[in-house]
């Protein structure tokens, strides 16, 4: 049975374009469209689709505010197409599920490539466990006792994709200012990462940034990876350092979860703690399981407090995974590890 699709646009030519390229591929009906956020209610109500794409920027309610106001009354899976980086972390807060980039409509060639892409976002999507309750509120961390040449020797390695956005704040968040040094690859297209690295290093303790070539790790930074380029942890005499070049995708994406695992099994091998969080596919699974081989200890997240257990679920599946936690105790068990 096709997965029915309802496409929320006020630009009508995208819709169109949207209803033109999906009927090329078999098992996604886009049942219907909508204008803006009343069009979009009413439609939800009656037609039941099994998910929903949604434009940002419309006339009325935005659509930020309409997945706010709808989600509580039926949960429904929103995917949410936009050009603004902080608009899509703000409705990815709000309770969609995903978000991706907005192609331009004219350009035949770019929205082939969206509309293929957004058919993988949409089979997966339609299983998703759908949140919108507030994140409680988070204590401040305290500081980790640790001698300072332990922290600087230890690597936190985290891997996040589908839902990853928010849970990789619920996990750094909790982590304190003197934490050993973490490096970062979730999922997201190049632009995005910038912006989310600032969002990082305002409400976290500790300071974050977007990877650049040849940056040095140090206790209390965050290093995320760079949208389009692969990020490895070096070491030389000084210490830990990161490697950020563009590459060829590794299990399908660039930066790749498992690239940076499989570099962390190699270059700090026992002295590294490791985390994979929430999304779809594979990737990071294999380079998990390099970790715990190399000695390091690994963590994965538990079904129950995923958007989409897949990562974490082949991780668990292959034995890379020491020990399964739900998402508001990974942060804890870190800690514990390094202390």
């Amino acid at each position: 049975m096709a997965i029915r699709v309802l496409t929320v646009d006020d630009s009508i030519l995208f819709r169109t374009v949207i209803k033109n390229e999906f009927a090329k591929i078999d098992d996604i009906d886009i049942i219907d469209t909508a204008a803006n956020a009343k069009e979009a209610e009413e439609k939800i109500m009656r037609l039941n689709p099994d998910v929903v794409t949604m434009d940002v920027e419309m006339p009325g309610m935005n659509g930020i505010d309409f997945i706010k106001s709808f989600l509580p009354k039926k949960r429904v899976p929103f995917i949410v197409i936009t050009s603004s980086p902080t608009r899509a972390f703000d409705a990815i807060s709000a309770g969609a599920v995903e978000f991706m980039k907005k192609p331009l409509v004219h350009n035949s060639a770019e929205m082939s490539s969206f509309a293929h892409k957004l058919a993988s976002t949409i089979r997966f999507s339609c299983k998703a466990n759908v949140r919108f309750a507030p994140v409680r509120p988070i204590a401040a961390p305290s500081a980790i006792s640790l001698p300072s040449g332990a922290r600087v020797n230890t690597i936190i390695a985290l891997g996040a994709s589908t839902g990853g956005t928010e849970a990789l704040i619920e996990v750094v968040k909790r982590l304190p200012a003197n934490s050993p040094p973490v490096v970062i690859v979730q999922h997201m297209p190049a632009g995005f990462t910038q912006m989310y690295a600032e969002r990082l290093d305002k409400i976290c303790a500790m300071s974050a940034k977007e990877a650049q070539d040849g940056d040095r790790l140090r206790p209390g930074l965050i290093i995320l990876g760079a949208g389009g380029y692969h990020l490895r942890l070096c070491k030389d005499a000084r210490g830990y350092y990161i490697s950020s070049k563009p590459g060829p995708k590794v299990s399908g994406h660039c930066p790749s979860v498992d690239v940076l695992f499989e570099s962390v099994a190699e270059t700090a091998g026992n002295h590294a703690v490791g985390a994979i969080l929430t999304g779809m596919g594979a990737d990071g699974a294999e380079g998990l399981l390099k970790m715990r081989k190399a000695g390091a200890y690994t963590i994965g997240q538990d079904e129950a407090s995923c958007v989409v257990y897949g990562m974490p679920g082949v991780a668990f599946k292959l034995g890379a995974v020491m020990k399964q936690l739900p998402l508001d105790r990974i942060a804890e068990e870190i800690i514990s590890k390094v202390r």
